[in-house]
C-alpha cells in the first residue's frame, strides 16, 4: 500500500496551469495528485479566459487571491508569497507548455508537465535551457511508465528474462477521430500550431516511450509513414513505423486514431532469445509471460510472484482492478518523494520518473517520423 503523509511531512503545496472545470487531462492530474494525500493544490492559472479561470478556481475551492488570470502573474506572485507554491502542474495544450515551464522553472518551483514535451522543438529547447539554469525538477507525466505490470516487465527485462531481445511491436489504437471531429479536445489536438503533430504526438509519444521504457534499448533508426485518412485533417492520424534498436533488435509501431473498434488500445509484445512477454493497456494488471518451450503463464498485480519491490505502486488487493487514475497518481507520488529528497539536500530519491531528457526523447522521435515519411518512409537517424 503507498504510505500517505506524516505530521512530519505536510503535502506538498501545487499550482495548477491550465486544466479548468470541464478539462479531462486537468481532471485526471487534481484525482492523482490528492490519491495519496502527497498534495494539495493551492493556486492556479486554470484557463487562458480570465473569467472561467476564476469561476474553475472558486469551484475547486481556491482562495481568491490565489486564482490568477496568467500563468505569469502566477508565477511571480507564488514565488514571492512564503506560502507559495513548491510544485505546479502544466496541463494545457502543446504549444502552451513552454512558456509557463519556464516562468516557473526561474523561479525555482518544480514542473509536472502534460506531454509531449512541446509543439515545436524550438519551443522543446527553450524549455531545455530553462530547466539546465534552474536547480528544480521536471517532471514529464509518461503515467504509462507507472503500471506496476509495466514495471514488472521492464524489471523481467533487466534481469534477463526473456535473453537478448529480438523483436519488440508496440501499438497504440484508438477510434475517436475516425469522422471529423468538433469539440474542445478534438479542435486542438487536430490543430497543427496547437498540437505540432497528430496521433504521432498525442498517443504516438506514449508508445515509443513505452517501448524504451520496458526494453531498455535505444531506437538507432526508423522509417514512418503518416497518413491522414480524414479529408482536410491538418495532422497525421496514423502511422506505420519500422524500427531498428540497439544490440540487433528489431521492431514495430502502430500508432492510429482512426482504428474503428479500438478504445484505447496501447499494446506492447516484446520477444527475446529465451521468453516472451504480452502487456494491454486495457487490461493492466495482467502480464503475460512465455518462456520458449512452456505454457504461457499470467502474472498479476499483487498476485502470486510479484517482487516486494513493486508492491508501493498498488493500493488495493489483486483482483480489484488498477489503472488509469492510479498510474498517474504512482507518478505524483514518486514525484513527490523526489521533490522531498530535494529538499533536504541529501541523495536524489530513487525513481523511474519520466524526465525532460525522455520529453526531448519524444520531440526527436516525431520530427524524425515527420522527416522519413516526407521521404518515402526513408530510414532516419535517432540520436542515442
Amino acid at each position: 500500500m503507498t504510505v500517505g503523509i506524516s505530521d512530519a511531512q505536510p503535502p506538498i503545496r501545487l499550482g495548477m496551469v491550465g486544466g479548468g472545470e470541464g478539462a479531462f487531462i486537468g481532471g485526471v492530474h487534481r484525482i492523482a495528485a490528492r490519491l495519496d494525500g502527497q498534495f494539495v493544490l493551492v493556486a492556479g492559472a486554470l484557463s487562458s479566459d480570465p473569467a472561467r479561470a476564476r469561476a474553475s478556481g472558486r469551484a475547486m475551492g481556491l482562495a481568491e487571491d490565489r486564482i490568477y488570470d496568467d500563468f505569469a502573474a502566477m508565477a511571480e506572485a507564488e514565488a514571492a508569497r512564503p506560502d507559495g507554491v513548491q510544485a505546479v502542474a502544466i496541463v494545457t495544450p502543446n504549444h502552451k507548455h513552454a512558456a509557463p515551464a519556464q516562468a516557473f522553472l526561474t523561479r525555482g518551483i518544480h514542473v509536472l508537465c502534460d506531454k509531449p514535451l512541446a509543439a515545436t522543438a524550438a519551443q522543446a529547447q527553450a524549455m531545455a535551457q530553462a530547466a539546465a539554469s534552474s536547480d528544480a525538477l521536471f517532471v514529464l507525466t509518461h503515467n504509462y511508465t507507472a503500471y506496476p505490470m509495466v514495471r514488472a516487465a521492464r524489471a523481467m527485462v533487466a534481469e534477463g528474462m526473456l535473453g537478448a531481445l529480438r523483436v519488440v511491436q508496440v501499438e497504440y489504437a484508438q477510434d475517436w477521430l475516425t469522422e471529423p471531429v468538433r469539440n474542445k479536445q478534438a479542435d486542438w489536438r487536430t490543430d497543427p500550431a496547437r498540437a505540432g503533430a497528430g496521433a504521432l504526438g498525442d498517443i504516438g509519444t506514449h508508445a515509443f516511450n513505452l517501448l524504451e521504457f520496458v526494453t531498455g534499448l535505444r531506437v538507432e533508426e526508423l522509417a514512418a509513414e503518416l497518413h491522414s485518412f480524414v479529408p482536410g485533417r491538418a495532422v497525421d492520424d496514423n502511422a506505420h513505423v519500422l524500427l531498428r534498436l540497439g544490440q540487433g533488435a528489431r521492431g514495430q509501431l502502430w500508432v492510429s486514431q482512426v482504428a474503428v473498434g479500438r478504445e484505447n488500445g496501447l499494446r506492447l509484445r516484446l520477444h527475446g532469445e529465451t521468453g516472451g512477454l504480452e502487456w494491454d493497456q486495457e487490461e493492466p494488471d495482467r502480464l503475460w509471460h512465455t518462456p520458449f518451450g512452456q505454457p504461457r503463464r499470467l502474472l498479476t498485480r499483487n498476485g502470486a510472484g510479484m517482487p516486494e519491490v513493486l508492491k508501493p505502486l498498488t493500493r488495493v488487493p489483486a483482483g480489484h482492478p488498477e489503472g488509469y487514475l492510479e498510474g498517474f497518481a504512482n507518478l505524483y507520488a514518486e514525484a513527490a518523494r523526489a521533490i522531498r529528497a530535494h529538499g533536504t539536500g541529501g541523495p536524489p530519491a530513487r525513481t523511474a520518473l519520466p524526465t525532460l531528457e525522455d520529453g526531448l526523447r519524444g520531440m526527436a522521435f516525431i520530427a524524425a517520423c515527420q522527416q522519413s515519411s516526407a521521404q518515402n518512409a526513408a530510414w532516419v537517424g535517432l540520436a542515442p
